[in-house]
């Protein structure tokens, strides 16, 4: 349940990223439903990371508006060029936005081939503008990712975008009344070596060895679990899970 645990907790690290001009600001104001961010025909508006939580559907994402892939014009804006292709790396979700008016360009493409590893939606962006079908153009073919078409000013798409996000991370599967859902990573790395602990002790069984040789992974097993309990492991509750066996010296 980690993964479904950590959206809960944080989130769905969720970057937008595209040429300059391509709608970023304006997708971000979309799903905010505020202007949020500034909107300007000028290139390079956005130079640093802005950073907005908000709730889909019941989904909570952590949507970060990065500057505008280009080469970069100065020191400062190389800066954030260079932050928005890291945080592509570290994102859950990428959402590439592309002008669909205009063919495709070479920032473009370069952001298209960073996708193909990661959990992306591509956004042909300014349908009430016009529409360039770039959905056929053979490098979006070959990336294999969702393609939607939007308006981020007219907001046409977006709730289709939605639907999306929901079906790509199967979050209508979260039952938390259900069962404990796992939200810290030292908790589940304690549960993945408190696994490895029993299954040890399961091969110990299976090799016909001597059944006080379960001691030490049990042990450990219930070490690791204490330590997300807060409960110590004694030697009177070994002395207790192995009171009913005849144990060797």
């Amino acid at each position: 349940s980690y993964s479904n645990g950590k959206i809960l907790k944080e989130g769905i690290k969720t970057v937008i990223v595209g040429k300059p001009n391509a709608g970023k600001s304006s997708l971000l104001n979309a799903i905010l439903n505020e202007e949020r961010a500034i909107v300007s025909n000028i290139e390079g508006t956005t130079r640093d990371t802005i950073e907005e939580f908000v709730t889909i559907h019941g989904i909570p994402l952590k949507l970060i508006d990065t500057a505008g892939i280009r080469n970069a014009k100065d020191e400062v804006e190389e800066i954030g060029v260079q932050k928005a292709l890291r945080l592509i790396k570290e994102a859950d979700l990428v959402i590439d936005i592309i002008d669909n008016t205009k063919t495709l360009e070479s920032e473009d493409k370069e952001i298209l081939s960073m996708l193909t590893k990661k959990v992306a939606i591509i956004l042909l962006n300014k349908i009430d503008e016009g529409d360039a079908h770039l959905e056929n153009s053979k490098e979006l073919k070959e990336v294999e990712k969702p393609i939607i078409k939007i308006s981020a000013k007219t907001k046409e798409g977006i709730e289709e975008l939605y639907q999306k996000i929901i079906q790509m991370f199967q979050l209508n599967t979260i039952e938390i009344r259900q069962g404990s859902i796992i939200t810290n990573i030292r908790h589940k790395n304690q549960i993945h070596k408190a696994i490895s602990a029993i299954e040890e002790a399961e091969g110990v069984l299976e090799q016909g060895l001597p059944i006080d040789l379960l001691a030490v992974p049990i042990k450990q097993s219930l070490e690791e679990l204490s330590a997300i309990t807060g409960e110590n492991v004694s030697e009177d509750i070994i002395a207790e899970i192995f009171s009913k066996f005849c144990l060797g010296k």
